[in-house]
């Protein structure tokens, strides 16, 4: 028997990686619960985008970009970011095995539905303003992490947090700003001052 149909299955274990998996966390949070989180502030991002910045993204797909952002990790697993991204031979190797996993992936589907599913699994028929959004929820979720481990008293998160916080700052996304200024304080308090 072939992979094909096995697509849903394959992707619900998802929720088996656990993220920061080199770090002491004071608790664990998986790809799927990340996906969830980078899928809802995306969608956000894209409302800000239209609503404040005169933009014409399309919220609804973003979103599910968001959703799917992280899908390959069930083939390649969730590689620390400091790995991922220490040299531009690592990065450019990595992005290959991601695009075949997406492949890969996109085969466990029938055929007659790949073609709804590849425009969300293969970055590369991403837009640059569509990646953008994702990526900046993508980090923005992170750093929700580094906020919610530091409440919690651990100070692991420290350098993952002020990484975060640059990249976010470095990738002139006017979106995530806006959510950095109006949201993000927010996470800082306790469920009561909520």
């Amino acid at each position: 028997m072939g992979l094909e149909n096995t697509f849903f299955a394959i992707v619900t274990r998802m929720k088996f990686i656990s993220r920061w998996s080199v770090m002491r966390n004071s608790y664990t949070q998986n790809d799927s619960e990340h996906s969830m989180e980078v899928a809802m502030i995306a969608h956000a991002l894209a409302i800000i985008g239209n609503k404040r910045l005169g933009r014409d993204y399309h919220p609804e797909r973003i979103a599910v970009m968001g959703l799917y952002h992280d899908f390959t990790e069930i083939i390649t697993g969730d590689l620390p970011t400091p790995v991922k991204y220490r040299n531009d031979k690592i990065k450019s190797a990595f992005k290959e095995i991601e695009e075949e996993a997406a492949q890969e992936l996109l085969e466990r589907l029938p055929e007659d539905l790949r073609g709804e599913y590849a425009p969300y699994l293969q970055e590369s028929e991403w837009t640059p303003e569509e990646y953008k959004l994702v990526k900046a929820a993508d980090k923005l979720s992170a750093l929700i992490k580094c906020i919610e481990e530091q409440k919690a008293g651990n100070q692991e998160f420290q350098k993952a947090k002020e990484a975060s916080e640059a990249y976010l700052r470095d990738m002139n996304c006017p979106e995530a700003d806006i959510f950095c200024q109006e949201f993000l304080p927010h996470y800082y308090k306790t469920l009561d001052e909520l």
